[in-house]
């Protein structure tokens, strides 16, 4: 199986606004873990909540994690407004989908951003989203295991 994000980009901090604004995208959904924070940290950098501030005023937010530890969690919430929809079971639609009914918007208009194929773009796909793929937000601070499971991931994605 292959999977074909939409975008496959380096960071967060390169999604193209202005070209999704175009597409009619109204909403985006991303990934907690590797994705907004480094992995296990529980803590997000004051250049992501600024860029997430920023953010806000083009489009409504999410962030979609198949982290189950509730302190976890909670610590991510406490950092920002945005809601928080943990437990997701990724690829599985129904917590992505029930975060566009609770926002209002349609999946067709919604762009889910992550760091996974087999998990963040093919929910994303299977929601009928728009996808971006990004690589990991601490990515130069990865061992090298973490690195070649990555790598062995991302072979399910057509260039």
């Amino acid at each position: 199986m292959f999977l074909r994000p939409d975008y496959n980009i380096e960071s967060i901090y390169d999604i193209d606004i202005k070209e999704l604004k175009k597409g009619g995208i109204q909403a985006l959904f991303f990934d907690l873990d590797s994705t907004l924070m480094k992995s296990k940290s529980g803590k997000f950098s004051f250049k992501t909540l600024q860029y997430l501030e920023d953010l806000k005023t083009n489009f409504k937010l999410a962030i979609i994690t198949n982290n189950k530890k509730i302190s976890y969690i909670n610590k991510a919430k406490s950092q920002t407004d945005i809601p928080v929809y943990f437990e997701a079971k990724k690829p599985s639609t129904e917590v992505l989908l029930k975060a566009c009914k609770d926002l209002n918007v349609e999946p067709q208009r919604t762009a889910m951003v992550g760091d996974r194929p087999l998990s963040d773009i093919l929910g994303g796909k299977n929601a009928k989203m728009m996808t971006i793929l990004v690589d990991s937000i601490s990515k130069d601070e990865e061992n090298f295991i973490v690195r070649f499971a990555r790598f062995i991931e991302r072979l399910t994605i057509e260039k």
